[in-house]
């Protein structure tokens, strides 16, 4: 096979880099000039050049919000710079994928990531403080996000003198405004409007600024309204609100200015218009669908209906905001609701808001600490990994092949307790769809947080997979690898009949934790294009051709996430079963809107099933059961003249809202 010369290759890289780039012309074509980049540049020299060209790539993929293949490319990058023992690429790749997990909402993955950036970043005798300082900056969001603020102050100080260095205002700003989130959350008032008002100064020096510096108001209003200085708060209050030209194009913005200078002038003792001005960013919220502030709005009302002794009203405004924290998933919101709730209800009832109020408030609690100790054990395991290394660069060989033989013992007692936990999770699959069943019937309110429970465990699970057997597993095959490019002892076949086990494994546990992190699907992340990397990812592990089509009419934003979940699950089943079953070449998958429904087929080519059998599946009583939660039809379908089997689901694109409560 002719390798293509690296001159000519770098040549079309830079030719499809500066396509990509072009904001002229379509994103679509924009993103197939970067795969061709990406294409060309695997057949550069491996050199910092190459990773430089590459981490432009990884850009280019981010600014189009491929994220999936931004990722890929870094983890490249990653192996590249480890290769030629480039620090600034490895910390760099790194800092990347933090920003990856943390797009996904992978929290100790990315903490994970951001922290082995940053001790790179520290042992670099050739500095780069804007990327050190971003990396710390990125750490100390996460940790202030599950209330570890001390470690959150520190590494944000950090990232203040790293920043400090490059003189990027920008990066100053968003500094000193988590240290005022962080002093105004412990209570240290004085201090927190200090450091807001250090970010205002430096929103005032950056170019189109405006909208900082309405935060950095919006903020200083709300340490003084927390401070009881209504005064002053309602001051900041109206400056912010002076620039109505930027707010008339960010309604969210202005609602929430308008609702915390009602709600500030509410809690001075004004009587005069109150209730006028606590309504109009309601207003403003309900015609945008604002849901987490619409939550605030309605407790604010139901306040202020209480103040006055209006105690019916107030339940009904505070019960419209539990409804919607509910659905929402809104959990701090949530617990407002029951706090108000027990306030203003009867005896019995209110009794019964303050035992919520008390149970979620516990589970919150526990789920920081949660978050907490796996903070704390990542960063303990990252310098333990530092430590290991700079021990095997010093040891001989006969240390090495002991470690690889505790490594295999390891392993093998891993896929051992994997097969245990596989059988686990399948009897628990089987029981919480049961649960799931008879709960819809009677509360659906009660079947989401049961539904979420499942979810959030499913995840867990699909973390661990991914980011630490897959990752081991990785380490073990390099390991192999290198023994065969440096050993001539007459075991080489052998060796790498395991590596290809080791790889066939990594595939398995691949899908596998694809299959249990689609349970959630990423809010960042278009719909369809989530269905189609599942259809892709499975058809090319399967060796099995696709065809995929989506009516644009299907307006995917506006169909309930629950919906969402229930036919990705469907789609995801029921390609199984043909991987399975069907010994198909050809899958067409079709989503079309009609008649106010959405219709889904799935038809392939392959054996077809026996009839008398196709209702006894686990797997087809799972699709059936989803789709009667949805209040739709199924079929499935036995072509007898050409073979194959096609499911058809048809469901209504909305919901009967009369019916949700």
């Amino acid at each position: 096979m002719n390798k293509e010369k690296p001159i000519e290759a770098k040549v079309m890289v830079m030719d499809y880099v500066a396509k990509a780039k072009n904001n002229s012309i379509p994103e679509k074509t924009r993103l197939s000039d970067a795969n061709n980049a990406f294409y060309w540049s695997s057949k550069l020299k491996d050199n910092i050049e190459k990773r430089e060209i590459q981490s432009e790539i990884g850009l280019i993929y981010y600014s189009l919000k491929d994220y999936y293949q931004f990722k890929k490319i870094n983890e490249e990058i990653l192996a590249l710079s480890r290769q030629i023992f480039d620090s600034l690429g490895m910390a760099k790749s790194y800092s990347n994928l933090g920003s990856f997990y943390n797009r996904k909402k992978i929290k100790d993955s990315a903490f994970y990531n951001f922290d082995k950036a940053e001790k790179i970043f520290s042992q670099m005798s050739k500095k780069d403080p804007e990327s050190h300082g971003a990396a710390l900056y990125n750490m100390a969001i996460l940790q202030r996000d599950f209330k570890d603020y001390l470690g959150s102050e520190a590494n944000t100080i950090k990232a203040i003198k790293k920043f400090e260095e490059s003189k990027i205002n920008l990066n100053l700003y968003l500094c000193y405004n988590n240290l005022g989130i962080i002093s105004k959350d412990l209570g240290k008032y004085d201090e927190a409007i200090k450091n807001y008002q250090n970010a205002l100064d430096y929103a005032r020096k950056m170019e189109n600024g405006e909208y900082r510096q309405i935060q950095a108001l919006n903020n200083i209003g709300v340490v003084y309204k927390s401070q009881k200085k209504y005064d002053k708060a309602i001051a900041k209050y109206i400056e912010a609100l002076g620039y109505e030209k930027l707010l008339n194009s960010n309604l969210i913005t202005k609602a929430n200015l308008l609702d915390n200078l009602a709600y500030a002038r509410f809690l001075s003792g004004a009587k005069i218009d109150v209730l006028k001005q606590l309504k109009e960013p309601l207003h403003i919220r309900d015609s945008i669908g604002d849901k987490r502030g619409l939550i605030t709005n309605n407790l604010h009302l139901a306040e202020y209906y209480k103040s006055i002794k209006e105690d019916s009203i107030a339940t009904n405004y505070a019960i419209t905001a539990k409804n919607i924290a509910e659905l929402g998933g809104y959990k701090k919101e949530l617990l407002d609701a029951f706090l108000l709730l027990s306030k203003v209800s009867d005896s019995y009832t209110g009794l019964l808001y303050a035992q919520n109020y008390i149970r979620l408030n516990d589970s919150l609690i526990k789920e920081e600490r949660l978050f907490e100790d796996k903070f704390a054990r990542i960063k303990f395991e990252t310098e333990e990994i530092v430590e290991k290394n700079q021990q095997i660069s010093k040891e001989n060989e006969i240390l090495i092949i002991a470690i690889l033989g505790l490594t295999a013992l390891f392993l093998l007692g891993y896929i051992i307790f994997r097969q245990q936990q596989s059988n686990k999770e399948l009897l628990f699959s089987q029981t919480q769809q049961e649960s799931n069943e008879e709960i819809y019937r009677l509360l659906l309110n009660q079947q989401i947080k049961l539904e979420e429970g499942r979810q959030m465990e499913q995840q867990r699970m699909s973390e661990e997979l991914h980011d630490g057997v897959l990752g081991r597993l990785f380490g073990v095959r390099l390991s192999l690898d290198g023994i065969n490019q440096r050993a001539n002892d007459g075991f080489t076949e052998a060796r790498n009949k395991y590596i290809d086990e080791l790889k066939a494994i990594e595939k398995e546990i691949r899908l596998i934790s694809h299959d249990l992190g689609a349970e959630t699907l990423p809010s960042d992340v278009a719909y369809i294009d989530a269905v189609e990397n599942l259809i892709g990812d499975l058809c090319n592990a399967h060796k099995i051709s696709f065809e995929f089509n989506n009516d644009e009419d299907i307006d995917w934003e506006s169909v309930d996430d629950q919906k969402k979940v229930n036919l990705f699950r469907i789609l995801q089943e029921s390609m199984q079963n043909i991987f399975k079953h069907a010994s198909a070449d050809l899958i067409k998958i079709n989503f079309e809107y009609a008649d106010g429904n959405i219709n889904l087929t799935i038809l392939d080519d392959g054996v077809g099933f026996n009839s008398t059998k196709v209702k006894r599946g686990i797997g087809l009583k799972n699709i059936t059961s989803r789709v009667n939660q949805m209040q739709g039809q199924v079929q499935f379908i036995n072509d007898v003249d050409t073979g194959g089997t096609m499911v058809s689901v048809s469901v209504p694109a909305k919901n009967n809202v009369a019916e949700l409560y």
